[in-house]
Formats: C-alpha cells, sequence, structure tokens
C-alpha cells in the first residue's frame, strides 16, 4: 500500500536529540516535576502509594470531571482520555470515516489528520487560511470544497503553525458548512490557553453545533508534553464508539499520568500553569519578532495570536526542507520546514524558551542565512 509519512514527525523523530537548539518544539518549555508538584506533600504521599495497575480505560473519574468542566454543558460522558491528542486523532478517524467519505481540512495545518485520511484511501480536499490577509479564512474555498460526501471538516484552533484564533464569524462560516451536509467538525483545539493576546481561553467548537469532535491535550498550553495525556470531547454515544478503538490501540493512559494531569488540571493549578505557558509566549515572541524585524526585509510574517510558534515567510533562493536540513549541519538549530505544511518558503519556528536560549539560536542562524545571502 501506498504510504505518506508523516513529514513534520519524521524529521523531528530523527534531529530533535541531535541539536543544540530545537526550535520544532511547539509548546512552551516543560515544567519540572518538582515544580508541577511545589511541595504538596500530601500529593507526593498520594502518588507514591499508588499501585502502578490499570486505571479506569476511558481516564480516572476526577480527570475527565476536570476536561469536562473546560468545556460548556459537557460532563464527563463526553470525555475520553486518550494517549496525547495523536491517539484521539487516530481512533476518531478510525471510528468516524467509511469507505466514500471525503474529509475537508485546513492549509496550512498540523497534517496528523491529513495523513491519516490519505492513507485509509479518502479523499482529502483542503480550504485555505489566507497569508495575504493575516492567515483569516477563506470561505469561498471552504463551501467549494464541502459536498454531500464530506463527513469530516478538520480544523486546528488555534492554528498550528500559523497562531491564528478563528474569529466568531469564521468558526460559524465552518458550522454553517458543515451543517449543511451533515458532516462532523473535527476541532483539535491543543492551543486553547496559549493565547499570546488575549487573557480570554479560545472558545470551543463544543456545543456551538450536535456533530463536534473537540480534541485536547496537556503537551501545549501545561507544558506536559511528556505525560502523554489527551482527550476527546463529543456526544456520549460518539465517545462510546471512539471508546472502543481505544481499546484496541493503547488501552489505557498510565496510573501517574492520569493522577498527574487530574492535579494540573485542578482549580488550585491550572491558573498557575496556563500563567507560566503565556508568560513564555509573551516574553518570547518580542525576541523573535525584534530579531526578524533586523533583518532589512528577509522575513515577512503576521503575529500568532496564540501557540508558542510563528509560521515565517523567507525570501531566500532555497527550498524549505533543504534549510531546514542546512541549519541542522551548519548551526545546530532544528527549525520546522514548510513543506511540512504544504507551504514551501516558509518555516515555523518555535519561541516558547528562555531569552538567552532564542537569542544564542537565532544569531546562529543568522550567521547561515548570511552566508545564503
Amino acid at each position: 500500500m501506498k504510504f505518506e509519512p508523516f513529514d513534520l514527525e519524521y524529521s523531528q523523530s530523527v534531529w530533535e536529540q541531535e541539536v543544540d537548539f530545537n526550535l520544532t518544539e511547539s509548546g512552551v518549555h516543560p515544567i519540572t516535576l518538582q515544580e508541577l508538584i511545589a511541595d504538596d506533600d500530601a500529593l507526593l504521599e498520594k502518588l507514591l502509594g499508588l499501585e502502578i495497575n490499570y486505571p479506569h480505560v476511558n481516564g480516572i473519574p476526577r480527570l475527565r470531571e476536570l476536561i469536562a468542566s473546560l468545556y460548556d454543558k459537557a460532563s464527563p460522558e463526553n470525555v475520553l482520555v486518550t494517549i496525547g491528542a495523536a491517539e484521539a486523532n487516530q481512533i476518531i478517524m478510525q471510528t468516524m470515516l467509511a469507505p466514500g467519505d471525503e474529509i475537508a481540512t485546513l492549509n496550512p495545518t498540523y497534517k496528523q489528520v491529513w495523513g491519516i485520511a490519505l492513507n485509509a484511501g479518502h479523499t482529502v480536499k483542503c480550504f485555505s487560511l489566507d497569508p495575504n490577509k493575516a492567515w483569516s479564512l477563506n470561505t469561498d474555498e471552504l463551501d467549494a470544497v464541502v459536498s454531500e460526501r464530506t463527513k469530516i471538516i478538520a480544523v486546528v484552533n488555534p492554528n498550528n503553525p500559523t497562531g491564528k484564533i478563528l474569529t466568531t464569524a469564521e468558526m460559524q462560516a465552518i458550522i454553517n458548512a458543515a451543517d449543511k451536509v451533515g458532516a462532523w467538525i473535527l476541532a483539535d483545539e491543543v492551543y486553547r490557553g496559549a493565547e499570546r493576546e488575549q487573557d480570554e481561553v479560545t472558545p470551543s467548537f463544543f456545543n456551538r453545533y450536535d456533530k463536534v469532535l473537540a480534541v485536547g491535550s496537556m503537551s501545549k498550553a501545561y507544558g506536559l508534553p511528556g505525560l502523554r495525556i489527551g482527550w476527546v470531547v463529543a456526544p456520549p454515544e460518539t465517545i462510546e464508539a471512539i471508546w472502543r478503538r481505544h481499546e484496541y490501540t493503547n488501552i489505557a493512559a498510565t496510573m501517574l499520568s492520569n493522577h498527574l494531569a487530574a492535579h494540573a488540571l485542578s482549580p488550585e493549578v491550572r491558573p498557575r500553569l496556563i500563567n507560566r505557558a503565556r508568560n513564555y509566549i509573551r516574553n518570547g515572541f518580542p525576541v523573535l519578532q525584534e530579531w526578524m524585524d533586523a533583518q532589512q526585509g528577509l522575513f515577512s510574517y503576521t503575529a500568532p495570536q496564540a501557540s508558542a510558534v510563528s509560521f515565517i515567510k523567507y525570501n531566500l533562493d532555497i527550498n524549505s526542507t533543504e534549510l531546514m536540513l542546512k541549519l541542522i549541519k551548519e548551526a545546530s538549530v532544528f527549525i520546522g520546514a514548510g513543506d511540512s505544511f504544504g507551504m514551501d518558503h516558509h518555516m515555523r519556528i518555535a519561541f516558547g524558551q528562555e531569552q538567552e536560549l532564542l537569542e544564542e539560536a537565532f544569531t546562529r542562524i543568522q550567521r547561515t542565512l548570511e552566508n545564503l545571502s
């Protein structure tokens, strides 16, 4: 069978441990276990006393209750805990798509859903965020690609790689397109809480339309990618169907991950983690912006509204994958190639790190780019 590799994740698997500076990681700098627990002796005693057994296969009740609280009118019955958002997307696609179904997906986007659909033999049609209009949604393209055969409209909001937050009108346009043909909306919302320009958490598609599959994760806004905890929020009968696929893949997330995620999402801890992520994002982007603006027209960009990444167009005559490899070999700096998002002559740069690290990484990139110029 023809297989479409996941280019971005493949390149990260190969290179992220081999460089001095990894600027492809789209979350903020991970938190330590000590910082997460924060001298909570009662929690530490509880964790040390846990039997390393199977937890509830769909997620421990307390964790599902806390996840549900992040969504309007959701209950624990609306929630399935998964091994990161990656498993959530995989088993959603397995559950919801039948032979002959099509999906419509944003471009540029994180291309996991795109690749899963292609590898399963489904037709994938794209509608775009317009780079010439501050990444606004092209509603004409949306309406043109959605048909009676469209089973899923897939979006990432806030968007990866652009950091764009869909407006209320753009969300409604997507809902209208889905409702017209009875399609589901698969809303990857892992960057909710990682807002740069606003304190309000990005609205979810959940409860705005009756056929929504909202995906979330502990990886991006919480600085906890190593927990490998994600989730799906959807109607209870749909959650049951997706759960059956979960039993075929990973059975359950770990007992420790369930309890640590529940601690992280508790009312006492979650605000601290959200503030931590936003501080990294809000302090890191000005460092990137100042460096880009000093390069005399080498870059053009729209500042991200959320997330710890920016999708940047560069004005050099070199393919984005070639540029990525050149920076790895000459500067020991790893950036995301625009090719991985379907747009050459772009690069995704992460900035959710300490200022000193960013400044050194950008200095190294600049030396390589000056040689190219």
